[in-house]
């Protein structure tokens, strides 16, 4: 359980096919390869960083852990060992056992995969079994069309747009989607992700 007077703890969160590890240098050689697999630091509607810009990256996320602000992770294919992209928990509010989950990048190939499902799955899982939220968020990009639906085929609910949110990197003001899940309503969206996951699985080689 999130407790107001105890330090944040590393976890690794384990499933069938994707391994979260909690982010740190080891990482970043191949994180630089997951990131440069797409550009993914060119496109307008995230905040991924350039390859170059991952000491910092790695730093900042260090230093939020150490505050208890944030838990970063590198996502990574169980089968193959890959480091296939990053998210964190952000934002930890241990009163009112608030996160959010958000900073999630994933290469392109690796994208539209198992991959995305099953890491959401392991964190929703935690935040609300193990840390016993009340609510989990997730803001994207008003403009991001795929984040979108990916968020909403987890089963979040749309709660509104934030306008004039945030500043991208081209001056863009951007207007963000929130979204959000409540302890009530894990049970349902943990069967349907469960039951996502086994087919998944049945599917793949």
């Amino acid at each position: 359980m999130l407790h107001p007077d105890r330090p944040l703890e590393p976890v690794t969160l384990t499933g069938r096919r994707v391994r979260l590890e909690p982010l740190d240098e080891r990482h970043r050689p191949a994180l630089a390869t997951a990131i440069r697999d797409g550009e993914l630091w060119t496109l307008p509607v995230t905040l991924v960083p350039h390859p170059d810009d991952l000491p910092r990256f790695l730093v900042d996320a260090g230093d939020a852990f150490a505050a208890s602000r944030e838990l970063a992770f590198a996502t990574i294919d169980a089968d193959s060992g890959t480091v296939v992209g990053s998210t964190r928990f952000m934002k930890i509010d241990r009163a009112h056992r608030r996160v959010e989950i958000g900073f999630t990048f994933i290469a392109a190939s690796w994208q539209r995969s198992h991959v995305n499902t099953e890491a959401k799955f392991l964190m929703l899982r935690h935040a609300f079994e193990a840390w016993r939220c009340n609510r989990v968020e997730l803001i994207t990009d008003v403009l991001n069309a795929r984040s979108r639906r990916a968020i909403e085929r987890l089963g979040a609910q749309l709660e509104g747009v934030m306008r004039h949110h945030m500043v991208m990197r081209d001056g863009r003001i951007r207007d963000s989607a929130l979204y959000g899940i409540t302890a009530a309503e894990w049970p349902s969206v943990r069967a349907t992700l469960e039951r996502r996951i086994d087919t998944a699985c049945a599917i793949s080689p």
